[in-house]
Formats: structure tokens, C-alpha cells, sequence
């Protein structure tokens, strides 16, 4: 037996190409070649071509570099509290006093203004820079304390990591350049949802659009999303509101282009809005990620997260993770997240580690559901892998995350995996990635963990295994379990 547990339910032990293939598998996070089925799909489906941002779109590197150079504030802050306060150890990110309920994650009035004197800044600046480096993902809230987020550790080295963070600050914001508390909630919600409309004719007319021509088509978004919803109200109702007290769409957009404005996304000024190169390309990602969702690989857009996963069992990794691309992109991350974490929690097993390697593809933006999964028993494991490769962890060396009770209980749900969905062969091979050095030392702590499905797993390893011995072994063991014996 070796002494490598499997990566999650989906294990390597199905990697049957090659040991050369496995580790440049392994090596990458989320690669994970899902159980083989009978019948599975072998070969991937036509790919559309990789598509091309348009002409004059800056290399990512330059890309980068602007993304850099925008967020330079809110890196500076990051590091001086990384240094400053160790974010995860103290109570850096503690509410302040002020702020009340739901004030979790400000800084207290204390670190602010020792953040603004060591820094030469004004304390406002630095809750302008903390916020953005929150929204950014250069810092994570737990509760009442802060951390670097992964980001900040790969920022002076990966591109895409601060192209990422870049894009998160982006969609958020209207969280970053909050409305004033004078204009109405309602009237602020359907604002940031019609301007993706607007975002889209900015960069399709690659060049300055006045602000008139955005208000008109804002109008006319503002009223179809009205008229989508079609309210009809009942009970007694409110005296009309005077329009003169009703904040101006030319209000409202003059509001949202200084948000975008404020996040690097566009410049506006002398009336008119142009999309910077930055607006631009993240402009052109989310029309892309549309296109994805549109043309879902195997057709299971529309399905729930159990139904899309089941699809997805029959593919390879790939053409997956295209399945949990597309998937995702049709729905809000919170709710897709939920759902995912729901399917977990069923009775199937390869099920649960499917599910964990589509919040993969989701990546920090699902920490938070993650994370509060962590004492659930069934979903312990996968969660404490799936955080662990988050902060950064050796993908070969993710398994140290866990006991050796959790590993073996991983090990039961694989296999149980396995025998309900792998072929034959594959539950024999999985015998051989157990952590214990032998088989009555495994059957020993099987026993003991008590996962739901061990029986059905030991009877199947002992229907399944060549050696009579050993098999005999297995057997007895899985009595021992069914009757409550030793």
C-alpha cells in the first residue's frame, strides 16, 4: 500500500494513461480525471475556437500591468496589514465600535488611523484602499479577522491572479463606490442591472459615447425591466410620490459612471464615457462567458446542479469542466454554489466529489459556503482539500490537511464511489492508495469511522478482489460491521 491518499472522490487511481500523464495532472489544480462510468464518454465534443478579444486589445501582460498599477493603493494597504497586523492571527479587520451591526469587516477607528499615519495617508483613504482590496480578493474577512487573500501572494508574479482580482473589483463596483443613502434602493438596484447593457455599447463602439445616448438607452432598460416584472400591487397603496422628490435617471447614471470610473473601467468626463483598455477586455470576458453559457457542451445548462453532475460523470475532464463553466455562468454564484454544496450532500458519493471539483472551477468566490461546510461530516474532507488547495497548497501535498480518521472516511466514500459507478477493476486499484501500510489495519479503522456505506463497500471489494484470502478477510469484516461484532 502506498502512503498517498486519493485527491478527493475522483482520484488518480483512474488515470490509466500514464505515470507521465498523472503528474501533469495532478500538478494542476481542479484536474482531477473524473470516474470512468461504463460506457462514459471517451472523446470530447467538437470545441468552438479559442475566441480573440478584439483588435487593439492589449496583450494580457500589458493588461496586467494597467490592472497593477490600478490597484497599486489597495496592495500597498494589503501588505501594510500583512506586515502590520497579521491578518488571521490578530484582530485586524475587528468591527468598529461606529459601525454597529453589519459593520463586519471594517476597519476599527484604532488601525485606521495607525494604518493613515504609517502610510501618510488620511483615514478615509484607507478605508477607500481596504475596501477595495477587499473586493479585489487581496484581503479575506473570517469573522472578525482579516488575512492576505492568495492574490496578494501571487501578485507580483501571475498575471491572471491580478487580472482576476481585477475583474472581482470590477463586478463589484457599486459596492466600491457606494450610492448616497438619498437615492432609493430600488431605483439604485435596477441601475446596476441595466448597466450591463450599457457597459456592452461602450465596447462594441470601441470609442467615446455621450452621455445622452447612454441616458436614452438606460430609459429604455429601466422600463423593460419594469415591464418584465410586472408588478401589480394589492392593499391599500401610498399617496403618489411627487416627481419632483424622485431622483433623475441622469442622477442615477452620473452615480454609476463614476463608479466605474473610480474602479479604472472607463473615463468620463466632458460628457461623454470611453471604456478604458481594462473596461474593455472585462467587457468582452463577460459577452464571452454569455456565449459559453449559450452553448453548454452536453446540454445541461437548464438542469439542476444533481442532474448537470450526473451529465458531467460521463465526460472527461475537459469537457467537464467546459459543463461547469457554462453552468455556472447562467447563475448567480451564490445561489449555484448552494446548489452544488446540496447535491454534496446526498447519498451519492460520486456525486459529492463532482460537485467539489465544479467549486473548483468556482474558485475563491465560493470560500465562504465552503467554509461553513467544514464540520459537516460526509462533506469534512472534500472541504478541507478544496480550502487548502485555495490558499495555496502543493497540490500533491493537500492531503496532509486531513486526519487520519478523515482520510480513511474519504477513502470509504471514494470507493463507495467507485462501486457504484467505476468499473470492476478500478475499486481493486483503489485498495492500494489506503494511507494504512496494511489491510487489517485498513479494515480496522474502516470499522471504526463508521461511514454509512462500508458495508456495501466491503462486500463489493471482497466480491471484486482476486485473492481468496484476502477477500475472505474483507468479507468477514463487512459482517463484522452489518452485525455490530468486533
Amino acid at each position: 500500500m502506498t502512503s498517498r491518499i486519493p485527491r478527493d472522490s475522483r482520484l488518480r487511481l483512474v488515470r490509466a494513461q500514464s505515470p507521465r500523464a498523472d503528474r501533469r495532472a495532478g500538478a494542476e489544480r481542479g484536474t482531477a480525471r473524473p470516474l470512468t462510468a461504463p460506457g462514459a464518454v471517451t472523446q470530447q465534443r467538437a470545441r468552438r475556437p479559442a475566441p480573440r478579444p478584439p483588435e487593439g486589445t492589449p496583450a494580457p501582460g500589458e493588461l496586467a500591468r494597467m490592472a497593477r498599477k490600478s490597484l497599486a493603493d489597495a496592495v500597498r494597504l494589503a501588505r501594510w496589514a500583512d506586515a502590520s497586523l497579521h491578518p488571521g492571527r490578530s484582530r485586524a479587520a475587528a468591527p468598529d465600535a461606529k459601525g454597529g451591526e453589519g459593520a463586519r469587516g471594517t476597519l476599527s477607528t484604532a488601525t485606521a488611523e495607525r494604518a493613515a499615519a504609517d502610510l501618510s495617508l488620511t483615514p478615509d483613504q484607507v478605508r477607500a484602499d481596504w475596501d477595495t482590496a477587499r473586493l479585489a480578493g487581496l484581503i479575506e474577512v473570517h469573522g472578525d479577522t482579516a488575512r492576505p487573500g492568495w492574490r496578494l501572494r501571487a501578485w507580483d508574479r501571475d498575471d491572471a491572479a491580478v487580472l482576476r482580482g481585477w475583474v472581482a473589483l470590477f463586478d463589484a463596483w457599486s459596492l466600491a463606490h457606494a450610492a448616497s443613502r438619498e437615492l432609493a434602493p430600488a431605483l439604485v438596484a435596477e441601475t446596476v442591472e441595466a448597466m450591463p447593457q450599457l457597459l456592452t455599447l461602450l465596447q462594441l463602439s470601441a470609442g467615446p459615447v455621450p452621455v445622452p445616448q447612454l441616458l436614452d438607452l438606460l430609459d429604455q432598460r429601466v422600463t423593460e425591466l419594469r415591464t418584465e416584472r410586472c408588478e401589480i400591487p394589492y392593499g391599500p397603496q401610498p399617496e403618489p410620490v411627487d416627481p419632483a422628490d424622485t431622483p433623475s435617471l441622469a442622477t442615477l447614471l452620473d452615480w454609476a459612471l463614476r463608479g466605474l470610473s473610480a474602479v479604472g473601467a472607463l473615463t468620463y468626463a466632458d460628457g461623454q464615457a470611453t471604456l478604458t483598455p481594462l473596461g474593455s477586455w472585462a467587457v468582452w470576458v463577460k459577452l464571452e462567458q454569455i456565449c459559453v453559457a449559450a452553448q453548454s457542451p452536453a446540454g445541461n445548462i437548464e438542469q439542476s446542479a444533481e442532474d448537470m453532475l450526473r451529465g458531467c460523470a460521463r465526460l472527461r475532464p475537459n469537457a467537464a469542466r467546459s459543463e461547469y463553466r457554462a453552468w455556472l455562468a447562467a447563475r448567480p454564484v451564490g445561489s449555484a454554489v448552494a446548489e452544488l454544496l446540496t447535491a454534496a450532500r446526498g447519498e451519492d458519493a460520486l456525486l459529492r466529489g463532482l460537485a467539489f471539483e465544479a467549486l473548483r472551477v468556482v474558485g475563491a468566490p465560493a470560500e465562504a459556503e465552503v467554509r461553513a461546510v467544514v464540520d459537516e461530516t460526509s462533506l469534512r474532507p472534500y472541504a478541507l482539500i478544496w480550502l487548502a488547495e485555495q490558499e495555496g497548497a502543493d497540490p500533491e501535498d493537500v492531503h496532509l490537511v486531513l486526519t487520519r480518521d478523515e482520510s480513511t472516511w474519504l477513502w470509504v466514500d471514494t470507493a463507495a464511489a467507485v462501486a457504484d459507478h467505476g468499473e470492476i477493476h478500478l475499486l481493486v486499484r483503489h485498495l492500494e492508495s489506503a494511507v494504512q501500510p496494511t489491510v487489517p489495519a485498513l479494515l480496522d479503522e474502516v470499522r471504526r469511522i463508521g461511514h454509512p456505506r462500508t458495508v456495501q463497500v466491503l462486500v463489493a471489494l471482497a466480491a471484486a478482489h482476486p485473492d481468496p484470502a484476502l477477500a475472505k478477510a474483507v468479507r468477514r469484516a463487512a459482517f463484522q460491521v452489518h452485525t455490530g461484532g468486533v
